[in-house]
């Protein structure tokens, strides 16, 4: 590997690096506080919180890997292109396309990596932080009743308190609780309380919650069919009605339990191709079982064995030929049927969607696993002329304008995704439409940076519209004087090869103060020229000419 080689994929790993870690830590972060609520109050170890914190970081990658590649091709290209590094390589006969080549295989080696990463990795982070995450769930939930929503507390027991107050939070108000009963699913008791108090400590085994002023609903579930039909129930009214609730058994959770494994989020490549295939077969025979079974339950006659009563003739409205009670009891019958076969449908329909979703989440991830490396390679294209053409390094506007363009593409990707889930788009055409957008940007951009071209031909645009509506441009005049062959002396052009490149800028914007003649500003332009600076980049970076007087 080249000097030149070694020292730019060295200043751009070396800013890989810093943004990769610093991103990251702020994912992390936010990620602490969308949890927060989960961690909170708990009582957990900090083995156990690092644990947690280990297990999500994984996922983040997704987000900021392709980040971290966008800002770092706009920073290093920027800082090279801000201080002519760029128009030095090109001095020697460098191209911007052999100043990436050894970042363009680093940047293939990071896809390659990218996407083993999202196949094996992330899985497997997957499967650890769910299962820790439920687990953490069941770990004193007598600490985790939240005002405003139902909360789980032991297998049987249901609470929702409006609002707690106290200095620990023990003063309940507006309580309702729904129990269940072991044999009967379902909530059969219902107690509501208008003031309820936590008696007992938050770090016992068992929760004790006495209950004032409300009404106690049950149930009552009786062997004899008849009785049942009655529907009986018990109701009654108390002042005060204590519930203790015994939390010992849920105190020794297994924190290392393992039992979700069935997340599309936890499958590699083939796995999810496994389950892809194995849910669209149980999907199309779902289909057809559930279409013969309608036709079926229909009970539709064939018009051949279809038979009326036998008169001297027919009249055209077929129910005509029933007497009025025969014809209501049709008419009920028809109602029924129909009524029937639309709350099948409308039940199957729901269904259905339930599935296409499931079906379309999972062949989303299955591409993503790929899209994950892709994208990186694209936004390396993207970055990397970009900050060759603004010319700007550091943590300015390179930030400005890679978080701008990753904001786009991401939301693109999310909007997609979303509509592919319902169907309404294709699950390949969601997950590839961000970086089929940005391709073509890419390609765009790095063909204006290597012929040394803005983003937007503005004078060409401007040339265009003067053409349109016949407008004469100021600068004719110089026009015409740049095409006079100017004929340089031997001094003349000694001097201009003497030279350094910033040095033939200054001879271009300031001739006139140093006595120079046109011909020698108009060779300094034709060297520069050689060089890979154009009159485009020397009037954006203000050495075309000196406008002052």
């Amino acid at each position: 590997m080249k000097i030149l080689d070694r020292y730019i994929l060295f200043t751009f790993v070396k800013t890989f690096l810093s943004i990769f870690i610093i991103l990251m830590f702020i994912f992390v972060l936010q990620s602490v506080w969308l949890y927060i609520q989960e961690l909170a109050g708990r009582d957990l170890d900090i083995s156990v919180i690092i644990k947690f914190l280990l297990f999500v970081t994984p996922s983040l990658v997704t987000l900021v890997l392709p980040l971290s590649v966008l800002l770092t091709s706009i920073m290093t290209f920027g800082n090279f292109a801000e201080n002519y590094e760029f128009a030095a390589m090109k001095s020697t006969g460098i191209s911007l396309q052999r100043a990436m080549k050894s970042l363009i295989v680093f940047i293939v080696f990071l896809g390659i990596t990218s996407f083993l990463f999202a196949n094996y990795v992330i899985p497997a982070s997957q499967f650890e932080f769910r299962n820790l995450r439920r687990n953490i769930g069941k770990l004193k939930p007598a600490m985790i009743i939240r005002s405003g929503q139902f909360n789980p507390v032991g297998e049987d027991i249901n609470i929702r308190v409006a609002e707690k107050y106290g200095e620990r939070d023990q003063f309940l108000t507006d309580v309702i609780i729904h129990q269940k009963e072991p044999g009967r699913i379902g909530n059969y008791t219902v107690i509501k309380a208008r003031e309820g108090e936590l008696i007992s400590s938050l770090d016992s085994p068992t929760l004790s919650l006495k209950l004032t002023d409300g009404n106690y609903y049950s149930e009552v579930k009786q062997k004899d069919f008849k009785k049942r039909k009655r529907e009986p129930f018990a109701k009654s009214y108390f002042d005060t009605y204590t519930l203790n609730i015994d939390l010992s058994s849920l105190d020794d959770v297994d924190l290392d339990e393992k039992g979700v494994d069935n997340s599309y989020q936890m499958l590699n490549v083939t796995e999810l191709d496994s389950s892809l295939q194995k849910q669209s077969e149980r999907f199309m025979q779902d289909r057809i079982n559930f279409g013969n079974s309608f036709v079926k339950k229909a009970n539709f006659t064939p018009l051949k064995d279809f038979r009326i009563p036998v008169k001297d003739s027919l009249k055209e409205e077929l129910l005509d030929n029933y007497k009025t009670a025969d014809r209501a009891k049709i008419l009920e019958i028809a109602k029924s049927n129909v009524t029937n076969s639309i709350t099948s449908l409308d039940t199957r329909r729901t269904g259905v969607a339930i599935d296409v979703k499931r079906l379309n989440k999972f062949e989303i991830a299955l591409h993503e696993k790929y899209v994950l490396g892709f994208s990186c390679i694209v936004l390396f294209f993207v970055g990397a002329p970009l900050g060759a053409i603004i010319r700007k390094g550091g943590l300015g506007l390179p930030i400005v304008v890679g978080v701008g363009l990753f904001l786009t593409f991401h939301f693109i990707g999310i909007f997609a995704k979303n509509s592919a889930e319902d169907g309404t788009i294709s699950a390949f055409t969601a997950s590839w439409l961000s970086t089929f957008i940005t391709l073509p940007i890419g390609i765009y951009l790095t063909y204006r940076a290597t012929t040394d071209q803005g983003i937007f031909d503005i004078d060409g645009t401007k040339q265009f519209i003067q053409k349109i509506f016949g407008i004469k441009k100021k600068e004719d005049v110089e026009v015409i004087e740049e095409k006079i062959d100017y004929t340089l002396t031997q001094e003349e052009t000694e001097l201009l090869d003497a030279r350094s490149i910033n040095q033939l800028k200054d001879i271009v914007k300031n001739h006139k103060q140093y006595g120079y003649s046109d011909a020698i500003r108009y060779g300094a332009l034709d060297r520069l020229a050689d060089l890979g600076i154009s009159k485009e980049n020397l009037k954006v970076q203000g050495f075309y000419e000196n406008k002052k007087k």
